[in-house]
């Protein structure tokens, strides 16, 4: 038996990376999940192997109402949502200042909102927002991103006061580097992966499984009494200094 047997999951951003292993480490522990993001495509080729027969949504969560729309959407293909992943997002796009805002924070903001008043009839829920190291620290290149990904952690411990008292639960998870599309041009520079693995207290980067493990851990009845946290899961990047070999 799984930690999450019988529960419905809707994950964003599911046909790739990070939110397709969400939505992988979901169903391996039970949940039927529906998968959302704009490629029918890819969500369909994610769908196919997962367990507890998947839905396939699409969804542009980047334009206005979209978030209200998904959630209706979701409600009506499963029959209610008990977890919901907000992964969809986007990085530093120079000139796209409001579109990365609106697709980073306003997105998760209205879908949850729009789901909350049906967990809190459910009696439980669990809302999962996907933040970065990059809100907790300063980066040069990424100055919306990182602003997106603060506003998320705020958002994360704001909602978790006000929807604790209807047994939803609301927490953040905050990758570091890991393995992903995203990642897939960057690392082909010389020396740029081994380089930023130097300064990560495990010494590699992460796989998108791992943050995977961690989501279906908060959406489980295992994290029970864990609300308003973010969790870094960056191997000691962030926090860690890690220069040199002292052994």
């Amino acid at each position: 038996m799984g930690t999450l047997d019988g529960r419905l999951a809707l994950v964003t951003g599911a046909s790739r990376g990070i939110g397709e292993h969400c939505a992988r480490s979901l169903a391996e522990q039970g949940a039927r999940v529906a998968l959302a993001a704009r490629s029918k495509d890819d969500l369909d080729k994610v769908a196919q192997d997962l367990p507890h027969d998947p839905v396939v949504i699409v969804a542009d969560l980047a334009q206005q109402g979209a978030g209200v729309d998904l959630a209706h959407s979701a409600i009506e293909a499963l029959g209610g949502v008990d977890i919901l992943v907000n992964n969809a997002g986007v990085s530093e796009i120079r000139g796209e200042d409001e579109m990365v805002m609106r697709l980073n924070y306003h997105a998760p903001l209205e879908t949850t909102k729009a789901l909350v008043r049906q967990m809190a009839e459910r009696g439980h829920g669990s809302v999962i927002h996907m933040s970065s190291i990059a809100g907790a620290t300063g980066v040069a290149e990424l100055p919306t991103y990182g602003a997106t990904k603060a506003a998320l952690d705020s958002l994360t411990r704001s909602q978790a006061a006000q929807f604790g008292k209807f047994g939803v639960r609301v927490n953040a998870v905050a990758p570091g580097l890991i393995i992903t599309e995203m990642w897939e041009e960057g690392r082909k520079t010389p020396g740029l992966a081994d380089g930023l693995a130097e300064h990560i207290a495990l010494g590699r980067w992460g796989e998108p499984e791992e943050i995977g493990s961690v989501v279906a851990f908060l959406a489980s009845d295992s994290a029970a009494y864990v609300t308003g946290q973010t969790i870094v899961v960056d191997g000691g990047f962030h926090a860690v200094t890690a220069w040199g070999d002292y052994l």
